[in-house]
């Protein structure tokens, strides 16, 4: 979507269907953070990732009732810290009049029924005929990546409960005995990192996903096809950076998982063979792998990316550096609102279900476009098909990075 000839926002570097192009680093989500780069304030981290809070109390000549900002003079900063708090207000009212099945009871029931459509989709595999067994790929992979995709974004954000210690438990279920993941890792890589420096160069600008030594047709249709063997290899690596009795436990939940699947398929589902299960395990795991690595990219690489000391305010940073795919019946239930066409919306608060990501969309869309502010949207043929032109400058060269005027 393009900015507004009016927005406070001069770009440096070629634009991209009124995006700036721009591609970042190998290495930026998944490695620690880099020395002399200074960690987010304390109060406003706490915020961005583990939950968040309407923002300070504003005073008396803030505001209108309407929430026009009137105070003259009023420094940039505190502007937008304004805004931001104006519309966590707003966010804040739909949220505290939701139900609890709204607030976390549709997602949950998703994952239940989910996880019950699994022995159906064992059974189906045992069928010599074509289209059974087909049902039965098909069922496998949604629900895994279900279970996967879903439930461990859900569970890496404590969305799936109030309580911190049963998100705790949902965390270690669904990242490390369904995706084969480690729990500690993949929260500190995407809610810290990832969430806590959206687009920020070497930081949270989702240079994990860059292979710039794979060409472009590899990288958009062959490579994903890996992504069952790569996640856990990736997640042995990482085990380094946890603590032993972590490491342990992941270490038994990512076995339990595999070891559990393979198990059901030459059992339950009645294959004769070692490699035939083990083959079937890597189709099932890898059916929604494409849109998986797709998606991660098109909402974020392509779009406004920004210095450490340079970086604009949380409202600017998430409608600049995030964009929207459209609803789409099979990915929604896959992956979630927050992934797909809610995505603006889970950055903003990330500590909401996928449901209530739904239900404040119109709420923040309207905000965004009431204050000139971006609010990205964009198909997923017109990303692929910008992904596949311009890979070399998105996937492969270094990013340019975006020149504030007025938002500081």
């Amino acid at each position: 979507m393009p900015l507004e000839n009016q927005d406070p926002v001069r770009w440096r570097g070629q634009q991209v269907n009124g995006e700036v192009s721009s591609t970042s680093r190998l290495g930026g989500t998944g490695d620690p953070q880099p020395q002399g780069i200074p960690a987010p304030d304390s109060s406003r981290t706490e915020a961005m990732t583990e939950g968040w809070e309407p923002g300070p109390a504003l005073g008396d000549g803030d505001m209108t009732p309407g929430g026009a900002l009137q105070q003259a003079g009023q420094e940039p900063g505190r502007c937008e810290e304004a805004l931001m708090a104006e519309l966590s207000e707003l966010v804040q009212k739909v949220v505290k009049s939701s139900s609890w099945w709204e607030r976390h009871g549709m997602d949950i029931s998703i994952l239940t029924c989910s996880f019950f459509l699994l022995p159906a989709g064992f059974l189906c595999l045992r069928s010599a005929q074509a289209i059974p067994f087909l049902v039965g790929v098909l069922t496998l992979g949604v629900v895994h990546h279900t279970l996967s995709v879903k439930g461990g974004h859900l569970a890496s954000h404590n969305a799936l409960t109030e309580s911190k210690s049963w998100g705790k438990v949902w965390a270690i279920f669904f990242i490390e005995l369904c995706s084969a993941f480690t729990a500690e890792q993949a929260t500190y890589n995407h809610v810290k990192i990832h969430h806590g420096y959206t687009n920020i160069i070497g930081l949270g600008d989702s240079s994990t996903w860059k292979l710039p030594f794979l060409n472009r047709y590899i990288y958009m249709f062959i490579a994903p096809l890996a992504v069952p063997i790569i996640t856990p290899l990736v997640a042995l690596d990482l085990l380094r950076n946890v603590e032993w009795k972590a490491a342990l436990r992941t270490l038994c939940c990512m076995f339990m998982g595999l070891y559990c699947h393979y198990w059901l398929l030459l059992h339950i589902s009645g294959f004769q063979s070692p490699w035939s299960a083990l083959l079937c395990m890597l189709l099932t795991r890898s059916l929604l792998a494409h849109p998986y690595i797709h998606v991660n990219i098109f909402q974020h690489i392509g779009l406004p990316m920004f210095a450490a000391d340079q970086k604009p305010k949380r409202i600017h940073l998430m409608s600049l550096g995030v964009l929207n795919l459209p609803r789409n019946a099979l990915l929604d239930w896959s992956f979630g609102h927050s992934l797909i066409s809610c995505h603006v919306e889970h950055h903003l608060f990330p500590n909401l279900s996928d449901n209530m990501c739904l239900k404040i969309k119109p709420i923040v869309s309207q905000y965004l476009k009431q204050k000139k502010l971006p609010y990205n949207e964009d198909t997923y043929t017109s990303r692929l098909r910008l992904f596949l032109q311009r890979y070399e400058e998105l996937m492969v060269h270094a990013p340019p990075i975006t020149e504030l005027v007025g938002i500081q």
